[in-house]
């Protein structure tokens, strides 16, 4: 079995149902299943060896999804490229990948053609492709012959040397996440998802195959509405979206802005969020207009495909507390391991392990990086059994839940101190007058640093802060901001604030 049988399932229940929308057009599901059969004929003929890689000049549109489905009917995996991050990074991603076709939905530049012909892969436009003849029995024979191991789709993430690591998922991992998912939060084929995350984070594989798998609908909300929040409101009412996914950042958006003041949603029923810490002043801003909704905090690297750990938000929390992290989702396997390699105590601290069938095929022509981070379980020494070792620490509380706490990158070492600069973050964001805040650290310089946006000047906010933390905490330089820079999936851009405390020395 591969996600196609969700296509074929809902496209046989629900064929002239709408299976996705964007701003200009919508497909039907049957529209759907037959574009997919004609890229996939189509791809054949240039890309004719399986479980290759195809890249896809995303855009925020239905046809980005028509690729991805043909692609992976086709057996291939699809490799999607957001042509608005820098010309350069395309050109990288290209390079390591070195995919055997390249598919632009006429947003190809003219600068992006020097890559393409370095990696000397054809150029294939996605109107053309449509063009062209299906064949089912090719189709049929493909199903027939599709391993659930085959690759799915490669998302590139960043990497500490400066080249993209790019996560390899198997259909196997999404089938194994996706009815999991749906069951537990309850979804049917009635749910409109609306999708915020763009299709290169793994934020949006979530609206895109768990509408797939319930014969669900997807409303592609345009980028354009996460800088117009009032608009944003008016088009999920107007579209009637039911279930939102979205990256915290998204939602601290229309926090900030105090859009809800002026407009609520009058449909949205289920509310999602991953990817960073939420801020609770932040949440219980969207508690207070919308009380009835369901509010769940999501976890999970790429790396385990979507998500790990969830809890559902099942009462009230101070702007003080932290979130917790919740249980593992069905078939998942979370422990929490200290330096010592044992199990964590209440009070400690420790890194976050992953087994189970969610765990990616690993990072794609990078077998080194892969093995340091996929390693055998440390609990079993009497079989092989891969863990995940995540980066991530988290905290077991003294009342038995789990709490994120950091990076090991955010780590630091500051007069003397082991400091978490999440935990700082944490206290800002506590504070009144502050909406929102990020902490980096000028290793060399062994300085401090803080961004954030709020009503009062630093020094009051300082003030306010040693009330919190101790002195070692408090941060030496500190900038207020109308607003703070964000990446393209939605989260703070911290190599932007850095670059900007640099600018200041």
């Amino acid at each position: 079995m591969t996600v196609i049988d969700y296509l074929y399932h809902s496209a046989e229940l629900f064929p002239e149902k709408t299976a996705f929308e964007d701003s200009q057009k919508s497909v039907t599901y049957r529209e759907l299943l037959s574009n997919a059969e004609t890229i996939c004929t189509q791809l054949r003929q240039v890309a004719p060896v399986v479980k290759s890689p195809i890249a896809v000049l995303i855009d925020r549109n239905v046809e980005s999804i028509c690729c991805f489905l043909g692609i992976a009917m086709g057996r291939n995996f699809y490799v999607p490229i957001d042509i608005t991050q820098p010309e350069e990074r395309i050109g990288t991603i290209l390079r390591k990948v070195s995919p055997a076709a390249v598919i632009s939905l006429g947003n190809c530049k003219e600068s992006f053609l020097p890559y393409i012909e370095e990696i000397k892969a054809p150029l294939l436009e996605y109107s053309e492709l449509l063009k062209g003849e299906k064949d089912p029995g090719l189709v049929r024979q493909l199903q027939e012959e599709a391993l659930d191991t085959d690759p799915l789709y490669a998302l590139s993430t960043s990497g500490s040397t400066g080249i993209p690591k790019t996560v390899l998922i198997s259909h196997r991992s999404v089938l194994d996440f996706i009815p999991v998912f749906c069951g537990t939060f309850h979804f049917d084929s009635n749910e409109i998802f609306g999708n915020q995350a763009p299709f290169d984070f793994d934020v949006s594989v979530k609206d895109i195959y768990s509408a797939l798998y319930l014969g669900a609908t997807v409303y592609i909300i345009p980028a354009v509405c996460f800088i117009m929040p009032k608009l944003l409101i008016q088009t999920m009412n107007d579209k009637r979206i039911s279930t939102i996914i979205w990256a915290v950042s998204a939602m601290c958006i229309v926090s900030e802005l105090n859009i809800f003041e002026l407009i609520t949603p009058t449909t949205l029923k289920k509310v999602f969020f991953s990817g960073e810490v939420m801020p609770v002043s932040m949440l219980n801003v969207w508690i207070k207009y919308l009380p009835d909704a369901m509010y769940v905090n999501l976890y999970g690297p790429t790396e385990i495909t979507c998500n790990c750990l969830y809890y559902i938000i099942d009462r009230s929390f101070d702007p003080d507390e932290r979130l917790p992290l919740g249980k593992p989702f069905k078939n998942e396997g979370v422990f929490f391991l200290n330096d010592n390699g044992q199990p964590i105590k209440p009070g400690e601290t420790g890194e976050i392990y992953v087994t189970g069938t969610c765990l990616s095929l690993g990072y794609y022509k990078d077998p080194e990086k892969t093995k340091e981070v996929f390693i055998q379980n440390p609990l079993n020494p009497d079989f092989p059994e891969l863990a995940y070792k995540s980066g991530d620490m988290a905290e077991l509380g003294e009342d038995g839940n789990y709490y994120f706490s950091a990076r090991r990158d955010f780590q630091i070492k500051h007069m003397g101190h082991r400091i978490e600069l999440e935990d700082i973050e944490m206290h800002l964001n506590s504070l009144p007058s502050v909406t929102r805040a990020v902490c980096l650290y000028d290793e060399p310089r062994k300085k401090l640093i803080t961004f954030y946006i709020g009503t009062e000047d630093y020094i009051s906010v300082l003030n306010q802060l040693k009330k919190l933390v101790p002195k070692y905490m408090i941060p030496n330089i500190v900038f207020q901001q109308d607003t703070l820079p964000r990446n393209k999936n939605g989260k703070i851009d911290r190599k932007a604030l850095f670059a900007i405390y640099e600018k200041s020395l």
